[in-house]
């Protein structure tokens, strides 16, 4: 007979938090702290911002007996990523009168304001409301932003995509109105009314939930990192449908082999028609089935693995309308942008700019002010950390480019660095163990010189470093990966699959700059040397018995080298 076990801490909150409302309003009137009530503070995350504090700060503050300095991220809700260049323009004045004057691009396809203060969150939130813009569940024990495929060039599939990730998002919407409430001044909900939440449920789902949209032969948004994907499958070109991945993740905890890293498994295939019920019913099955005592084994992945494939496929089945049809098949080249011109045969042009790590500020921030007042195309964020100038009519591209030469916006890059990323890590997330944003273009500068020494520098292998192992610029897909143990050491993780759909293996524990570097130069060498024709980085170490391949989340931690520590 299975044990009853406590719910874990959020859950009570979640259930007392009269739809998530709280006492944020009132917190938000206390000038005598910059921070909110340690309660509200797990409330916001559903509102779209995290209390944070700059850590560099700590100690001298401490001395002084001073508040830490309290400040909040702020995450905006953008499917697919796509704004107007008048959006841009909102976001950007934002960022420089209420945040800290950067614009942070993230992984999910949407922008994060840094650094701003409690006094100032109400002003941004209307600030954005104005323009047709939100924060409504970007965080939180709910589904985040959904996220699809960048590449305007396929206009028609990318508009079918684009539209889905914003009917997903919509539909799985937290239907309280306590955002509108506090942050907006609409009238409470009177007492006659009675709120509910019939997808989400009253204390909403266990854990984040994921959902990203892939168009192959493009995988930038790494289809097998999150909770559910949906795979377009295109004939005769047409979408016809998509094949359905449930159970990817990225978190894990170090030294807690329970948790791990899972790439999500393909169930099935739908038609167009029944995505959003397919989306629907595997959330429930999750809000229903998923661990709500344990919230480091409250995902999707855990949920699957615990009650085996099979089953989870067969509840989900039991809810839809239109059961699962066997998926199709399907290839991916890549998880990397596009980055520079891209043009169609009407002569529309679209350019990619790389954004190192997704930080926007200076120079690049003056630069895409002029290119936006232009008032022409999109801004499309990308799931790398880039950003796409799309839709530029022919008779404005010339002014587009002056405006990127001007600016000095188009350089040269090696095939390391267009394929890296970074999460932001130290100085404000209070997760983080090391550096990352800040240490990681140091990094690839030192690994550009040994791929020049062996002729490799512009071949795409992809990287990417986290200040923690939570895993949020999706690390453990990548060919090479650095997770943040401590300040100044990683793990150093190799042969993820180039197109993204393969776990990588720990290979060395607790490396700093100069051991990554000794370790990373022989292999580059020898792959330079015995490569097979178009055989990629991660192909090649799990060939050469570098590492062991990973090819199951449950396989993460097994048959590490003895270089590892195992």
């Amino acid at each position: 007979m299975d044990i009853e076990r406590p719910l874990s801490a959020n859950e009570g909150l979640k259930e007392r938090s009269n739809f998530l409302r709280g006492t944020i309003a009132n917190g938000l009137t206390r000038v005598e702290s910059g921070a909110l009530a340690d309660d509200d503070t797990q409330l916001t995350k559903f509102h779209g911002f995290y209390q944070q504090d700059d850590r560099d700060l700590r100690a001298e503050r401490g001395k002084q007996r001073m508040e830490k300095a309290f400040s909040f991220m702020v995450r905006m809700r953008v499917p697919a990523g796509i704004l107007t260049p008048r959006q841009w323009l909102k976001v950007e004045k934002l960022a420089l009168e209420r945040g800290n004057g950067t614009i942070r691009l993230t992984t999910r396809e949407t922008v994060q304001f840094h650094g701003v203060l409690k006094g100032n969150l109400q002003p941004l939130m209307q600030g954005l409301h104005e323009d047709l813009l939100d924060t409504i569940a970007a965080c939180g024990d709910v589904n985040r932003n959904v996220i699809a495929t960048v590449a305007p060039w396929e206009r028609a599939h990318h508009a079918t995509i684009a539209t889905l990730a914003r009917d997903l998002s919509q539909h799985l919407l937290p239907k309280t109105r306590a955002w509108h409430e506090i942050w907006i001044g609409e009238e409470k909900i009177s007492g006659g009314v009675v709120e509910d939440e019939p997808i989400l449920g009253r204390t909403y789902l266990p854990r984040k939930f994921k959902i990203a949209i892939a168009l192959p032969p493009y995988n930038d948004i790494d289809v097998f990192a999150h909770d559910l994907g949906f795979i377009a499958i295109v004939q005769r070109g047409r979408i016809v449908g998509y094949n359905v991945v449930a159970g990817g993740g990225m978190g894990m905890t170090h030294g807690e082999s329970e948790t791990y890293p899972r790439a999500g498994t393909v169930i099935g295939f739908c038609k167009p028609q029944d995505v959003i019920d397919t989306a629907e019913k595997i959330v429930t099955v999750q809000r229903d089935h998923g661990d709500r005592s344990n919230r480091k084994h409250a995902r999707l992945k855990y949920t699957i693995d615990d009650m085996g494939l099979e089953r989870f496929v067969a509840l989900v089945n039991e809810r839809l309308a239109v059961k699962l049809a066997p998926a199709r098949p399907f290839a991916f080249a890549s998880t990397g942008d596009r980055t520079g011109w891209t043009q169609e045969a009407d002569g529309t042009s679209h350019f990619t700019l790389f954004v190192e790590n997704g930080r926007i500020r200076g120079t690049m921030l003056e630069g895409l002010h002029a290119i936006a007042a232009l008032d022409t195309g999109r801004f499309i964020m990308t799931p790398n950390q880039n950003l796409v100038i799309a839709d530029i009519p022919p008779a404005q591209r010339p002014q587009v480019e002056a405006l990127l030469a001007a600016y000095g916006l188009e350089k040269p890059l090696s095939g390391l660095r267009r394929n890296a990323m970074a999460c932001v890590a130290l100085p404000t997330c209070g997760l983080a163990l090391a550096e990352s944003e800040r240490y990681l273009p140091d990094l690839i500068t030192r690994l550009e010189t040994e791929l020049e020494r062996f002729g490799l520098s512009q071949d795409d292998i992809t990287i990417r470093m986290t200040g923690c192992p939570n895993g949020c610029a999706r690390p453990y897909l990548s060919e090479i990966a650095l997770v943040g143990r401590t300040p100044g050491l990683y793990n150093l993780y190799l042969g993820g699959a180039h197109e993204g759909i393969r776990l990588n293996k720990l290979h060395r524990r607790d490396v700093d700059g100069d051991a990554i570097v000794a370790a990373l130069s022989p292999l580059f060498g020898s792959y330079a040397t015995e490569r097979r024709p178009g055989e990629h980085f991660g192909d090649y170490v799990i060939r050469a018995g570098i590492v062991a391949e990973t090819t199951a989340g449950l396989d993460f931690h097994a048959n590490l080298s003895h270089e590892a520590g195992a």
